[in-house]
């Protein structure tokens, strides 16, 4: 069943992806082809190709191959190139899959292609390919094809006549795509460096072909895409541009200009090339050639003076590397690279301007990393197949809870931001929740809001709370957890991760008008001022987010996870008594700021109660003890119970040596327990 369920997905990503291009007007889908062969596209007329308002930006081989298709430049032509990319995309997801490094398991096998179909769609080259109407896809799978079937040939007990063939035709492949894409051409001096000579000389032999006999059709357009611009340099939108994940690109928009940065770019180049081989050739030799071709695929996306984001394709087959000793660590890299290659720069940082320039290197930095710097593991480390297990009393890797806490975020953002937002249908249903709050004569709201407004301090106050401590306090008390009760971590983390998304469902079925921005009742929106109702825009404030996602309050949800947090970690009457006055202080607040209704906070109540009781129905599946009770947790971890604090772990992996400290013999045997197994089986 998950199997056909990931086959369905991938068919309706590839249909959804398809239908998003081809339900687009004529002149707005594949952008570039039709720019490239309309009526007075650069392929079309007589004349350059690099002249022109849309100036051709691939090698003058890759337009001497499209020039046949101008005689075809007409409305079936979109629906035939769109089917075809797909087709395209489908072959390079297929033809990676069965290049994953032996033992291949009978379920990573079966699960393999559909997965990868879904990644390559849901990616952001293939989805920048398939809008513009670019050929960027066929260069990837041209090299892969020729890198893998030579290698494969190699490996495999066969002739020398077969295997020579293979290697000429693997090099045939690879020199084609460098004719289209030169920056593959990377990929001959590795089939050099692995023992493929025959294979590089014909690779390199016919990219000579292919460029001289383009030379000699078209001497104008090829002097000037090969001398004048120097390997396209210049072509198409500016090179500082964001789209642009070179290091040429990086360099520029960092500020250098003329010569230092061609010197610069030169050596930093030469180095990441020299690199990238040199992991390279030992990667195909440890028999992983799909990770070899990725590392030279990410350092001919650094070294390209222009690799925009249809061009960067290159850095997804990274997620086949293996990092870490750990089953707790090898999701870091997998989950890094998919997000890169998935989203926006932006989403992956927060909105500082300290982290703007790694948001917009993100794929650069994938790249680099791929390239030159993760320790990917060889098949003979006995973490490849058997990694240490991570327990449960094992601290998370920071890394990817940062990376999944950050992209959540992001979604919550980006859900509460485009969720049904109709002001008439919120109006309604905010005069729903206060038809029901005056039947129960519960509606306070206006009283707390007036007192709010005309005293000074008390508005002022509110209004700081309601913007700082809803951040604050959650990510204080999930950091602190982190560092003294993971096991306390996980089960927090993971109920308020269920109430979040809980929220978000009800932002989205049930969007409310706050009671601010009811017309015509008299509440003061202490924060802004007055809002001018009778502009559908509300004025500046309603641009910045959707502001119906009123209900539930997760001001009100978060600020009760935080006092049952407070409440299971210390005994302390004090600190209890602060942390249950927190929630009580923040429904006040999101009245009183006439930003919540009292029955959205019941809603918040809600949703975190449910998220404690779904991270409770997630633990009994698991079978984690540790965490289907956390209130045990507090029992062995009032304050100053100092044995408590080394046995959750407080430096590196404490918690696991304790663990191992209660099952000696299993830990002198070096066998691991039932436990262990169920944690290694899960991967964390």
């Amino acid at each position: 069943m998950l199997l056909a369920g990931l086959w369905l997905l991938a068919l309706a990503l590839a249909v959804r992806q398809a239908a998003a291009v081809l339900r687009l007007p004529q002149d707005e889908r594949l952008v570039d082809l039709f720019a490239w062969i309309g009526d007075n596209g650069v392929l079309r007329v007589h004349g350059s190709l690099y002249d022109g308002d849309t100036p051709f930006t691939g090698t003058p081989f890759a337009g001497l191959v499209l020039k046949p298709l101008t005689r075809a430049a007409e409305r079936g032509l979109g629906v035939a190139w769109t089917f075809g990319t797909m087709l395209l995309v489908a072959a390079v997801g297929v033809v990676a899959a069965r290049a994953l490094p032996d033992p291949v398991p009978r379920r990573t096998a079966l699960f393999a292609v559909p997965a990868a179909l879904s990644l390559l769609v849901l990616s952001v080259p293939v989805r920048n390919t398939f809008h513009l109407g670019q050929t960027s896809i066929l260069p990837v799978l041209l090299v892969l094809t020729g890198w893998l079937v030579g290698g494969e040939s190699r490996q495999q007990s066969g002739g020398k006549a077969a295997t020579a063939l293979a290697g000429k035709a693997g090099g045939v492949l690879i020199g084609v795509a460098g004719a289209l894409q030169p920056a593959t051409l990377l990929f001959v001096p590795l089939l050099w460096l692995t023992g493929r000579r025959t294979a590089a000389v014909s690779g390199a032999g016919t990219f000579v072909i292919c460029t001289l006999a383009t030379w000699a059709a078209m001497p104008g357009d090829s002097w000037t895409y090969w001398i004048h611009h120097v390997a396209g340099v210049g072509l198409g939108d500016p090179a500082d541009a964001t789209a642009n994940q070179s290091l040429h690109g990086a360099l520029l928009r960092a500020g250098l200009r003329g010569a230092p940065e061609v010197v610069l770019l030169v050596l930093l180049v030469t180095g990441v090339s020299w690199l990238a081989l040199r992991r390279a050739v030992r990667y195909a030799r440890d028999g992983q050639l799909l990770l070899a071709a990725a590392v030279v695929g990410c350092a001919a996306v650094v070294a390209s003076p222009m690799a925009w984001q249809h061009q960067q394709l290159w850095v997804l087959p990274a997620v086949v590397g293996r990092v870490g000793r750990r089953t707790g660590d090898r999701l870091v890299w997998p989950v890094f690279v998919v997000m890169v290659m998935t989203l926006d720069g932006t989403a992956l940082v927060p909105k500082v301007a300290a982290f703007g320039v790694l948001g917009e290197n993100a794929v650069l930095l994938a790249a680099l990393l791929a390239s030159c710097a993760v320790p990917f593991l060889p098949r003979t480390s006995p973490a490849w197949a058997d990694p240490q297990p991570s327990g449960l009393l094992s601290r998370p890797n920071l890394m990817l809870e940062l990376l999944l806490i950050r992209v959540g975020y992001w979604a919550y953002s980006y859900v509460r931001g485009h969720a049904p937002d109709s002001r008439s249908l919120a109006e309604g249903h905010g005069d729903q929740i206060l038809t029901v709050e005056s039947f129960l004569h519960i509606d306070m709201e206006h009283s707390l809001n007036k007192l709010a407004a005309r005293t000074e301090w008390l508005r002022d106050a509110c209004d700081t709370y309601y913007t700082t401590f809803h951040f604050l306090v959650p990510i204080a008390l999930l950091g602190w957890l982190y560092v003294r009760r993971v096991p306390l971590y996980r089960s927090a983390r993971t109920a308020l991760s269920f109430a979040t998304l809980l929220g978000l469902v009800g932002f989205w079925l049930y969007p409310l008008a706050p009671p601010r921005l009811m017309p015509g009742l008299g509440y003061i929106d202490t924060a802004h001022g007055p809002q001018d109702l009778s502009n559908p825009d509300f004025g500046a404030l309603t641009q910045l987010s959707n502001q119906y996602a009123a209900m539930p309050s997760l001001h009100v949800g978060w600020s009760l996870w935080c006092a049952i947090v407070v409440f299971l970690i210390t005994r302390n009457r004090w600190l209890r008594a602060l942390g249950a006055l927190y929630p009580l202080l923040t429904t006040f607040v999101v009245m009183a700021t006439a930003n919540h209704y009292l029955l959205d906070a019941v809603g918040g109540v809600a949703v975190v109660a449910a998220g404690f009781l779904g991270q409770r129905w997630l633990a009994r599946i698991r079978g984690d003890r540790t965490t289907a009770e956390p209130g045990a947790d507090a029992e062995g971890r009032a304050d100053g119970d100092t044995r408590a604090d080394e046995d959750t772990g407080v430096n590196g992996d404490a918690g696991a040596e304790a663990a191992n400290r209660a099952a000696p013999d299993v830990a002198q045997s070096g066998a691991p327990g039932p436990g262990d197994r169920g944690a290694a089986a899960r991967g964390d």
